[in-house]
């Protein structure tokens, strides 16, 4: 018997350091990203597989890097990706539990919301690959741009951050070619702007950090920018 998983539908908010998905939820495969995810139910609770452990509750926490997969389709839900550079996760998990399901005050109270203090030149390189676009960006012009050698810009994001000077980058790629998909291109189009190799790569890559296909689930979601 084939089962029907519906796909997201609703709005989707992209903010520099992160995004947010307000509307019906659709099941997902197992994953795990580099963000930080909170899943907020609009009523009731909500229903995920983490780590391998099924969990139940109004609010859950998916740390980066923890295997997950939502697991009832048609969950009416907010989900919020945050990047860990920018916030710490208990203070994610306070700002949704005093805020709750309601999407525009949680965008609201997001952007009032302190984030993380990195150290200068690390935040100098954070910087500039926020402002990735169609740029590759090569891992030694953005050690140059920010003052350090090649090893010195990687020990850095290591240390300071726990992940990679390389995996960052892809995640603004990945963020760069959503908001083009979202807003109307191919994902042919959409992966050769953000530097993906085709839109295989770039449905891969959004399978592997998702969960989701591409091609069904983008067409649902209404792009809101922010910032």
């Amino acid at each position: 018997m084939q089962h029907h998983h519906p796909h997201w539908h609703g709005n989707l908010w992209l903010a520099p350091d992160h995004c947010l998905i307000a509307g019906q939820a659709g099941h997902t495969g197992s994953h795990a990203h580099y963000p930080h995810q909170v899943l907020i139910a609009r009523a009731g609770e909500v229903e995920a597989i983490i780590d391998g452990k099924v969990e139940r509750g109004p609010v859950l926490l998916i740390e980066s890097g923890r295997d997950h997969a939502i697991l009832a389709g048609e969950q009416s839900m907010l989900s919020l990706y945050a990047e860990p550079l920018a916030f710490e996760l208990p203070v994610l998990r306070q700002v949704c539990l005093d805020v709750g399901a309601d999407a525009e005050r949680l965008v609201e109270a997001l952007a009032q919301t302190p984030r993380r203090i990195l150290q200068p030149r690390l935040a100098k390189a954070v910087q500039r690959i926020r402002q990735l676009d169609a740029d590759t960006l090569p891992a030694a012009e953005l050690a140059n741009e920010a003052a350090l050698s090649l090893s010195q810009l990687e020990r850095l994001f290591s240390g300071e951050l726990g992940v990679s000077a390389r995996r960052l980058v892809l995640w603004q790629r990945l963020r760069f070619a959503l908001q083009l998909a979202l807003s109307g291109h191919s994902l042919t189009s959409a992966a050769a702007t953000a530097g993906f190799a085709d839109s295989a790569h770039l449905s891969r890559t959004i399978r592997r950090h998702f969960g989701i296909r591409g091609d069904h689930t983008l067409r649902h979601l209404q792009l809101r920018v922010i910032g």
